[in-house]
């Protein structure tokens, strides 16, 4: 008996001290650099924003946060890559949620599938579009535009930054819900977009919203509506698109996700410290002057908000017709 006894007592020790180690080893995390992929180029709106969580989060963690640049394939090469990437909390992916759903449906043999290789950590940051046009277009609002646009079947079009990007379909669901046939006319980037709309060679363009506010405050361009549920604060005077059409909502939503298999201890963690990044008034006060509103939530939640846009856009995308460029 005292032998059994004994053995007992080592068989306990051990699974005390495997559960205790297990413990220290969570507590552990992070104790090396996390990897923030961004799968646009340098410079742009997403590079700000992630630049700033990633900032933000070095302090936090006291670990390097390195921001790395992956732009490519529609995003699907960034996607891929951290697909792919050890399940330890030490790649993560700033997603454009909208972009994924896009792609998720455009995109008929994706390497990964967005719902099963990704683990939700949170959303980060959302920012609207914005539907502007030359000030010599005859409708001065999207009512105007939706009669003009029947009236004048085919007259209308639209520039946007490429084909297949959220303001390429942002267009469509807007012909799609207005029952117009308003022409897209893609570009490679919103500057040459915008120029030509400025010059009168296209009559309107779906970009992003903080490009166009000096052009609305000169009055160089006429804002016909921003595509979020409510109307941005740097252009109040912009209607939303939904107050004309009810239901319609287009944004640009960026969330942190982490391959599918993260320790769930380690996606609470970064959950909460993203949080704190994202509230510290430094960096609330530099994403607002990029156009970006804070927008937090859950694992649970975030994976619910993919999973609805993943609905939302495939009907969009196929009605469409797009292909991958």
């Amino acid at each position: 008996m005292p032998r059994i006894k004994a053995i007992l007592t080592l068989i306990g020790l051990g699974i005390a001290s495997a559960f205790m180690m297990g413990g220290e080893a969570q507590a552990a995390y992070p104790d090396k650099p996390i990897r923030l992929i961004i799968p646009f180029a340098a410079g742009g709106p997403s590079d700000v924003l992630g630049r700033s969580i990633g900032q933000r989060l070095s302090v936090l963690t006291g670990q390097p946060v390195l921001v790395e640049n992956k732009p490519g394939a529609g995003t699907n090469l960034a996607a891929d890559f951290v697909a792919k990437s050890p399940a330890d909390g030490y790649t993560l992916l700033l997603m454009m949620v909208g972009t994924q759903a896009i792609n998720e449906a455009m995109y008929p043999k994706l390497s990964y599938s967005t719902l099963k290789d990704f683990a939700p950590v949170s959303l980060v940051a959302s920012s609207s579009l914005a539907l502007v046009a030359n000030p010599e277009l005859p409708a001065k609002n999207l009512k105007e535009v939706i009669a003009y646009a029947k009236a004048n079947p085919g007259k209308l079009n639209y520039a946007t930054s490429g084909a297949g990007t959220p303001l390429h379909m942002g267009g469509e669901l807007l012909n799609n819900l207005a029952g117009v046939k308003i022409v897209h006319v893609p570009y490679k980037g919103a500057a040459p977009a915008l120029n030509d709309v400025l010059g009168g060679q296209v009559q309107l363009a779906m970009v992003g919203t903080p490009s166009v506010l000096q052009y609305l405050k000169t009055g160089k361009l006429i804002g016909i509506g921003v595509t979020s549920l409510r109307r941005s604060p740097n252009a109040p005077e912009v209607p939303t698109i939904a107050e004309t059409i009810p239901g319609y909502e287009v944004e640009l939503v960026y969330a942190v996700v982490a391959p599918t298999g993260t320790p769930k201890p380690v996606i609470t963690y970064l959950n909460s410290q993203l949080a704190k990044a994202l509230e510290n008034p430094e960096v609330k006060e530099r994403l607002a002057g990029q156009g970006f509103d804070i927008r937090l939530s859950t694992p649970d939640q975030l994976g619910g908000y993919i999973r609805s846009e993943l609905k939302k856009w495939e009907p969009i995308v196929k009605e469409s017709g797009v292909k991958p460029e």
